[in-house]
């Protein structure tokens, strides 16, 4: 099946479109300051229900990554970057972004 994204003619750059100030781009626009919730994940670890129930208050659940490896950010489930955990302006913990998923467009 042919994919109607890739059919339709190329696309301005992205600042060119939030500066166009025709009706239907200022429709289209409305929908940059939709909110969505940014997901940073750490690290994973799979575990059965009993090591789950198990869990207690200062436990450790080791993660399978290092402390220094990449961060995944994650929009409605999709990995949209790669990061890295840094120290932000405020001293809390900020992302760097060191890639862009390939197909966090599509």
């Amino acid at each position: 099946m042919a994919d109607i994204a890739n059919q339709a003619a190329p696309e301005a750059a992205p600042d060119a479109d939030r500066r166009d100030s025709s009706p239907e781009n200022q429709y289209r626009r409305s929908i940059f300051s939709v909110p969505v919730s940014v997901t940073v994940s750490v690290g994973r670890q799979k575990i059965s229900v009993s090591e789950l129930l198990d869990l207690q208050e200062d436990a450790i659940l080791p993660l399978a990554t290092p402390i220094d490896g990449p961060v995944e950010l994650i929009v409605e489930g999709r990995v949209i970057a790669l990061g890295e955990l840094i120290e932000g302006e405020d001293g809390g913990l900020a992302v760097r972004i060191t890639e862009i998923a390939e197909d966090s467009n599509g």
